[in-house]
């Protein structure tokens, strides 16, 4: 059985249901600084856009960091304009404080953003978002390096790119393929849980805080998109690539010595086929030995290549030793996660040492095979040492596979735990509202550290889609 520390705090994934008009579905995020010239354009085109196309009520929000030209005046008047339009004052700089911040703060039940110079076209917004109105993602992310992206851009910001995203597969082992495109949505019940661990209020926000949700197990869903490179970015290329990094080596640190309480936003997230009762599927002891089977031929594999590269510099102990005691790392590794469904940092420097005590009786097993052998041969040939080698792993594998199940991975008879909201917990308080109007202003109700500890809540979103019979007495379309 599953050895989860936890079962997690989240509700089960579902369907957004389609009731009574009145909150919106959507609210996209712009970020803006000293955005004077190309916000009115932007919101302008992005609203056309929506009110063609997307088929729920939605809204713009547009988070101020701190400009000190006349983009508060735009945004002031946009939102006069267009009923669907918000304005959000900050008077901090960075785009990760925006977006935790308006996203904190927004009522919608998917939260989006994008970049104010609409690099990223915007047909790819609706497939973008539509996986989490479906319940079947929890976060969805615009990539520019899918191989059916069509992207345009000078080769040095390609460059930076793809190397900034190789250091997070070799880093963090991150399997998403773009962390920094401008293009990016969440469910606002996974926002309320993700967004208190997230450190970083400036580029590496999203970085971040998409590192975390997949370690946590999130699904998140990509979708190509086309993009074209803003020759008049202001970002700060080699400022941000040395915060970013800073960034890599503080997650990576955390992630490393367990302090990151992923357990906060782990599974159970609606029904996980991995714990349903299907015929001849193997349950048990039987599904143990099935997963046991396949780590085991491919360590073994993995043990024989690596004794096979270590005998060309050194003697057949040594060689033995040494690959026996680098597979058996990965051996408990795999077997911890698959064979025997562990999941999480919990317990697994403890699950490593007993593994190496299985390790000191599988080097003992195959070295008196060794030893046995030059006993009895003088000078064997290296066919024969890999013939006796795999008579005494299989042994060995036995043994091993004994021990795991009854002392390293013991399986627990414990109480389902049940994760679900507290009743009686007060909700988030909202931002508050200029009278006469609808302009959000930052104060400090909102920060990093008090994020943490705060206790959301988790009221149900009615929705509709927006008809051509729908009228509303504030828009004129």
């Amino acid at each position: 059985m599953r050895t989860d520390s936890s079962p997690g705090t989240l509700p089960a994934r579902e369907h957004l249901p389609a009731a009574a008009a009145g909150t919106p579905v959507l609210d996209v995020v712009i970020p803006v600084y000293n955005e004077e010239k190309d916000l009115q354009p932007c919101v302008r085109r992005l609203h056309e856009h929506l009110t063609r196309t997307f088929p729920y009520a939605f809204r713009i929000t547009i988070a101020d960091n701190a400009s000190t030209d006349t983009t508060p005046q735009v945004s002031r008047r946009l939102e006069a304009e267009i009923a669907e339009v918000r304005a959000f004052r900050l008077e901090q700089k960075g785009r990760g404080r925006a977006l935790r911040a308006v996203w904190s703060a927004s009522d919608a039940p998917i939260l989006a953003y994008m970049d104010v110079d609409l690099s990223t076209d915007l047909n790819a917004l609706l497939p973008l978002v539509a996986p989490l109105i479906s319940g079947h993602s929890d976060l969805a992310i615009g990539s520019r390096l899918a191989r059916s992206s069509r992207v345009v851009r000078g080769p040095k910001r390609e460059f930076i790119s793809r190397s900034y995203n190789l250091i997070l597969r070799g880093s963090l082992q991150a399997r998403f393929s773009d962390a920094q495109c401008g293009f990016k949505a969440i469910r606002r019940d996974v926002a309320q849980a993700l967004l208190p661990m997230v450190e970083d209020t400036g580029w590496f926000f999203d970085t971040e805080m998409l590192v975390i949700a997949e370690r946590a197990g999130l699904r998140i869903h990509e979708v190509p998109v086309d993009w074209v490179d803003d020759p008049d970015s202001t970002v700060h290329i080699v400022k941000t690539a040395t915060e970013d990094l800073k960034g890599v080596w503080r997650v990576g640190k955390a992630l490393a010595s367990g302090s990151l309480p992923l357990d906060r936003i782990a599974r159970p997230f609606g029904d996980d086929p991995r714990d349903r009762e299907i015929k001849d599927v193997p349950k048990g002891l039987a599904r143990q030995l099935v997963g046991f089977c396949v780590v085991g031929g491919l360590s073994t594999l993995f043990y024989l290549l690596l004794y096979s590269g270590f005998r060309t510099f050194s003697g057949s102990q040594v060689a033995n030793a040494l690959a026996l005691l680098v597979s058996a790392v990965a051996n408990t590794a795999a077997n911890r996660r698959l064979t025997f469904g562990v999941r999480g940092s919990g317990g697994a420097v403890r699950h490593q040492a007993q593994g190496l005590v299985v390790f000191g009786i599988g080097l003992a097993l195959t070295s008196g095979s060794l030893a046995a052998l030059d006993a009895a041969g003088g000078d064997p040939a290296h066919s024969t040492e890999l013939a006796v080698l795999i008579v005494a792993n299989l042994a060995a594998t036995v043994l091993r596979f004994l021990l795991f199940r009854a002392w390293v991975f013991p399986e627990r008879r414990e109480s389902t735990l049940v994760a679900s909201h507290t009743p009686g917990r007060p909700p988030h308080p909202p931002l508050p509202m200029r009278a006469g109007g609808h302009h959000f202003t930052y104060d400090d109700q909102f920060r990093a550290g008090e994020a943490a500890d705060r206790t959301w809540g988790d009221a149900t979103m009615q929705l509709q889609p927006v008809r051509p019979t729908d009228t509303d007495p504030r828009d004129a379309r």
